[in-house]
């Protein structure tokens, strides 16, 4: 039986992969390497072969990229532009384990962070092994989250006592009443929904390319700092064409 381990493998920083994902790598015939196409998307192909370089091994291993499928977001229904998104990147997940991996053989896909957050892959292999497209077994290889790498940054807990914390998108956080939001992970925010916080009082700390030696740093009250957050996140994708970033937004 072919067997594909989803490995993660941190915001990007080689020290921050696990011992255990290192132990995994050296057991990989076939990495499979996906990435999204536009200007600066090869520097993050860049980080996963150096990954695999400093960790993989002596042993013989093989590299295969694919291109990844953009999300139509002309699509003004989100939901449905994600399932076609998810559909056409399953078809392309599934064509690599049939064509590029051989009975007896391990495949590896390297996620950004933790395969369990704000990824798909687990939702892709399950889906894949339910609708019995490909006959293969699958591990998950915990990784450090871009969330973890935040509160060490700016030396803060994640939780607070006798507190809940939400973790969510930019796109739901604008559908929240201010007031009912004390302490929460925003990941994926296009539109810079913490500026609605401005008026609360509530306090936020903010990171992108969390790991990387760009890495870029704010704190303090929303409204003393988000014109600070827009002109990082335009200077990062004027240098870069792209940014991933994340915050906790809480009230003091």
């Amino acid at each position: 039986m072919k067997t594909v381990h989803l490995i993660g493998i941190g915001p990007g920083d080689p020290e921050m992969v696990t011992v255990q994902a290192i132990n995994t790598m050296k057991t990989v015939d076939v990495f499979f390497l996906l990435e999204k196409a536009g200007r600066g998307k090869e520097s993050l192909l860049a980080v996963r072969r150096d990954i695999l370089e400093r960790y993989a091994g002596e042993r013989p291993y093989r590299v295969v990229t694919a291109a990844s499928p953009q999300r139509n977001r002309e699509n003004p229904n989100y939901a449905e532009g994600v399932i076609e998104w998810r559909d056409e990147r399953l078809t392309i997940i599934g064509d690599l384990i049939a064509n590029e991996l051989t009975e007896g053989q391990v495949g590896a896909f390297l996620v950004w962070g933790d395969p369990s957050l704000y990824d798909g892959m687990i939702e892709s292999l399950s889906l894949l092994q339910r609708q019995g497209r490909q006959d293969f077994d699958f591990t998950v290889i915990p990784g450090i989250t871009s969330v973890q790498v935040l509160t060490a940054r700016h030396r803060i807990p994640l939780n607070r006592i006798a507190e809940t914390i939400t973790i969510t998108t930019g796109r739901l956080l604008e559908d929240v009443a201010p007031a009912d939001v004390t302490n929460a992970v925003v990941m994926l925010d296009s539109r810079q929904a913490f500026r609605r916080f401005a008026e609360t009082g509530h306090e936020v700390y903010w990171g992108a390319l969390l790991g990387s030696p760009d890495e870029r740093l704010i704190a303090g009250p929303v409204a003393e700092v988000a014109d600070a957050i827009e002109g990082e996140l335009e200077a990062v994708r004027a240098q870069n064409g792209w940014v991933m970033d994340t915050y906790i937004l809480r009230k003091p």
